[in-house]
Parts: C-alpha cells; sequence; structure tokens
C-alpha cells in the first residue's frame, strides 16, 4: 500500500462514493441535492411551524408539498412591547444541510428535524428537546455544538430561570445532549438576543438588547462557554440624542477579525474589531439612511454588508470590499408592501450563492393587518444592489396573532 498511495486512496475514494453517494463531502453532497428552499419559522403561539418554499429562477415561491412542517411546540405571545420579537438566527441549519434547528420560544424547547433531498422535514428521535431556560430565541452552531440563547422575555410565559447562554452536544443522531455546567446566567432584567458564532476562532457574540451590552464567549474543546467580554455601548455615539444605546444585531466578516452592530436608536452601524481571546475594540459607526436598523448580514466573499431597516421597513447595501473597518452605504432599498398592512422588516438571509436576499417582515403594530406576516425576495445582482422580484412579497400562511421570524434559504 505505501508503494501505491495515489492508487489506494483513489480507489478507496470511488468506493466510498458509490457506497456512501459522496458523503465523504457532506456539504458538497447536499448543497447539489437540495437547492431553491426557503424556511421561514411561523412562531405561532397556538403551534409553531416551519413553513417551506421552492425558489423559482424568477424568485417566486411556492409551498412544498408536506408544508408547514409542526415543530411539536409554540411561538411567543404576540406582544408590541420591545424585547420579546428582538432575536435573530430562530432557524438554523447545519453546514451539510442535513439538519434543521428551530426555536420554540413560547414552549421552552428546540426543533430538530432532518431535511430530506427534496426538502421536507422530518424530527429526530427525541425532538423537540428542552432549551435549558425559558424563551428560547437564537441558535448558533460551532461543529457539533449547539449554542442557545433563552431570552426568558415572553410576555404570556413567565420564565422560571434567569435569561443564559447555554450549550449542547448534538450526536451523530442529531439528537440535542445537555452539556454539563454549561449554563451562564445573566442578571434579572437582561435581553440577550443573538447566539452569533465567529467565523476566526472559537468564539460566540452575543447582544443584550434591552441591556446595552455585548458579551463574548469562547467555545472550550469540552463544548462548554467561558465568559470573555462585556462591554457597553460607547456612549459618545447616543451623547446628546436623548436616545438609549439598544444594540440588535450582530454579523462576522467571513475572513477578518471584525464584528458588525446594529446601534438600533440612532441608525448607525458600529464596527468592532476582536481578538482571538474575545476581547472587543470599538472602532467607529457609519451612518444607515434606513430607520431602525435591527439585522445584519455579510455575503460569503466578504464585499457587501446588508442591513434590515425595521422601521422604513427597507434594506441597506454597504460597501466593505474597499475597507471592511469603513462600511460605505451604496443603497437603500424600500420593501414592497401589501398597501395598508404596516409590516415591520425583521430577520433575512441569503441562499448560498448569494443570488437571492429573502427578508421576514411581520405584524409589529397595532395598525398591521394579517398582510404584514410576509416573506420578501430580492435578486442579487453582481455589484451587490437589489431588486424585489415582481413575485414579492409572498403573505404567509399565519393568523393575526402570529409573528413570523426567522429565515434560511438553499
Amino acid at each position: 500500500m505505501r508503494n501505491h498511495p495515489g492508487s489506494a486512496t483513489r480507489t478507496i475514494a470511488a468506493v466510498l462514493i458509490v457506497i456512501l453517494g459522496g458523503a465523504w463531502k457532506p456539504s458538497q453532497a447536499a448543497d447539489q441535492r437540495l437547492q431553491n428552499v426557503v424556511y421561514v419559522q411561523t412562531n405561532d403561539p397556538a403551534g409553531n411551524a416551519i413553513l417551506a418554499y421552492s425558489r423559482g429562477a424568477d424568485g417566486s415561491l411556492r409551498p412544498l408539498p408536506g408544508s408547514p412542517f409542526p415543530t411539536g411546540g409554540t411561538g411567543i405571545t404576540s406582544t408590541f412591547a420591545l424585547g420579546p420579537f428582538d432575536s435573530d438566527q430562530e432557524i438554523i441549519t447545519n453546514p451539510a444541510h442535513t439538519l434543521l434547528f428551530a426555536t420554540n420560544g413560547g414552549s421552552d424547547t428546540i426543533a430538530v428535524f432532518r431535511i430530506a433531498p427534496n426538502g421536507a422535514l422530518s424530527h429526530v428521535q427525541g425532538s423537540p428537546f428542552y432549551s435549558g431556560g425559558s424563551n428560547p430565541v437564537s441558535l448558533g452552531l460551532a461543529g457539533n455544538v449547539l449554542c442557545v440563547v433563552n431570552k426568558d422575555n415572553d410576555p404570556d410565559h413567565p420564565g422560571q430561570f434567569l435569561p443564559n447562554y447555554t450549550t449542547f452536544h448534538v450526536n451523530a443522531q442529531g439528537r440535542l445532549i445537555p452539556m454539563p455546567s454549561a449554563t451562564i446566567y445573566e442578571p434579572l432584567g437582561s435581553d440577550p438576543s443573538q447566539a452569533l458564532i465567529a467565523p476566526v476562532g472559537s468564539l460566540m457574540f452575543g447582544a443584550d438588547f434591552l441591556g446595552g451590552l455585548l458579551r463574548s464567549f469562547a467555545i472550550a474543546p469540552s463544548g462548554r462557554l467561558i465568559s470573555r467580554a462585556t462591554l457597553p455601548l460607547p456612549p459618545s455615539e447616543f451623547a446628546g440624542t436623548g436616545k438609549p444605546p439598544l444594540p440588535l444585531g450582530l454579523a462576522a466578516h467571513p475572513d477578518r477579525a471584525l464584528l458588525y452592530v446594529g446601534f438600533v436608536t440612532v441608525n448607525k452601524v458600529g464596527v468592532y474589531r476582536y481578538g482571538l481571546d474575545g476581547s472587543l475594540h470599538f472602532l467607529r459607526t457609519v451612518p444607515d439612511s434606513g430607520k431602525g436598523v435591527c439585522w445584519l448580514l455579510v455575503n460569503k466573499s466578504g464585499t457587501r454588508l446588508y442591513a434590515s431597516n425595521t422601521g422604513d421597513p427597507s434594506v441597506s447595501v454597504f460597501d466593505i470590499a474597499t475597507d471592511p473597518t469603513r462600511p460605505i452605504e451604496i443603497q437603500k432599498i424600500n420593501l414592497k408592501t401589501v398597501p395598508g398592512s404596516n409590516p415591520g422588516g425583521f430577520q433575512f438571509g441569503l441562499d448560498p450563492t448569494g443570488s437571492f436576499l429573502h427578508v421576514v417582515t411581520q405584524f409589529d403594530q397595532a395598525t398591521s393587518t394579517a398582510a404584514a406576516n410576509a416573506l420578501h425576495v430580492f435578486r442579487v445582482g453582481a455589484n451587490g444592489l437589489l431588486t424585489e422580484v415582481p413575485s414579492s412579497p409572498t403573505v404567509l400562511p399565519v393568523p393575526i396573532t402570529a409573528r413570523p421570524q426567522g429565515v434560511v434559504a438553499f
């Protein structure tokens, strides 16, 4: 065997490809078989579910057979108060696109689904699993470690625990195994909103929305979280505005140690540099012409930063190719909405090719109608600029008492 390593390796690889259907490269195999599928969580307090759509070449959406897929839990009780619905990453998938994880914010559980080649979902054995606290709202996956944010802020679901960050081991079958001594509790009244896994280093970032704080954690080899930094937003950015310092929406550059943060009340994007030890260093803010910047994401190539602005609702596009520490706004586009629906723009997601951007809007004020709960689709141009497709928006089939959250797109 040592005399012919290349031949033997090719033979073994060929056998594995035939037997496993390419399972030796799961992410590539999954990407080839599952494309043009979009998932949204209904977040219905009467019974949560995942809505699944196939996306046409023109960006139009069509429900997948079997959709919606019940999560086995409940969503968050509708309210117009700040806090309960201010979160991100309510649904995520593993890199191989074979598992989907979803929060049941109203019943303290995490649903885990297997994703079939046609996009259909089926629960793994034991799903849904206890979330390790009250009111789970955000999920992050680092290898086989699932990080969970329990917000403890559902208005019709008084928590019995403090808000927390906790972790689970995801075993080979997709089951969640609690990590011993893995929970970090936050003070009463804290409002953690996101579990962002850094692409550089074994780190997770969080934002305490109502507390005005940023958090960083190291993810130990055991899967436990280790608190690294707690940093308030810079007071100088809010001086003289009369606005509270509310951070929401975290995004990380794909290959630079840079963190972007939505400064909601002053319509700015904060730029931070982080160390591999989890330290955070504020660099500057840049203006966002949209109102209420709440969610951020960066494309895979690290050339464009997108901001979902709740107040307009709109999406702002920033150039970060020239200097990722100094984003420059190059477009702000308002979402097409059903007249009189009065939606708020919430979470959004790009498909893996970066060709389509998907934005969830929701019923977030007393004057909103059921048509506010919708999914918008934008085509992304070669220059990163956005055009909403003609068929958009798609009104989501949820009751007026639900506020859909979270989106994942393939």
